[in-house]
């Protein structure tokens, strides 16, 4: 198992009477949780309920209509989108954002633990639906963020993959991480806290 050590979590995440309104309909609020680190949260609830909107509100790219998201560490987000330059090879985009993030060290370990070391040198649009996914988590993991925020991870993903997937989270946990992840059904987070919307 590969080990993603994030660099500090000496707090949990901490939602507090949490409201968001988008396009002037108000999807949520009062949604309170803690993560301590270590744990994992699943957002749950029918689509338009606001999990997308949710995340990205953690992620910090959403601002609250009410309520505050309290966390001291690093975010990372994999949001539906996959932003990746078609014409770059898929190691050279993973180094590029890990740079921007702090550091190349985790990149080989990210690209292992999804199963991408053998396509690094192929150019993105060349990878499939799939493959894309994949790129996504590695990023993440490559970030090397104390708090992983998810947006239905394993779309996309066939079973090997979603396995590929579990244990990176399972091994961030154990190094102390947090995982929040918005999910129709089961992606391996044992023990998590769910949080329905809707």
């Amino acid at each position: 198992m590969v080990a993603f050590k994030p660099e500090s979590v000496s707090e949990a995440l901490e939602i507090t009477d949490l409201a968001c309104r988008r396009g002037g309909r108000l999807l949520f609020d009062g949604l309170s949780a803690r993560v301590a680190p270590g744990g994992a949260l699943l957002l749950v609830g029918p689509n338009g309920t606001g999990k997308s909107s949710l995340l990205r509100l953690l992620a910090g790219l959403l601002p609250a209509a009410a309520g505050s998201v309290s966390f001291g560490g690093r975010r990372a987000f994999a949001g539906h989108d996959v932003a990746l330059k078609p014409r770059q090879t898929l190691g050279a985009e993973l180094a590029h954002w890990a740079r921007l993030d702090g550091g190349l060290a985790l990149v080989p370990g990210a690209l292992a633990a999804m199963n991408l070391a053998p396509l690094a040198d192929v150019p993105c649009r060349m990878l499939s639906s799939g493959q894309k996914r994949r790129a996504a988590i590695a990023r993440v993991i490559a970030a090397g963020a104390d708090l992983w925020l998810l947006d239905e991870p394993t779309a996309g993903l066939d079973t090997a993959s979603a396995g590929l997937l579990a244990t990176a989270m399972a091994a961030h946990r154990a190094a102390g991480g947090i995982v929040v992840a918005a999910v129709h059904g089961d992606i391996g987070l044992d023990g998590a806290a769910v949080l329905r919307l809707g």
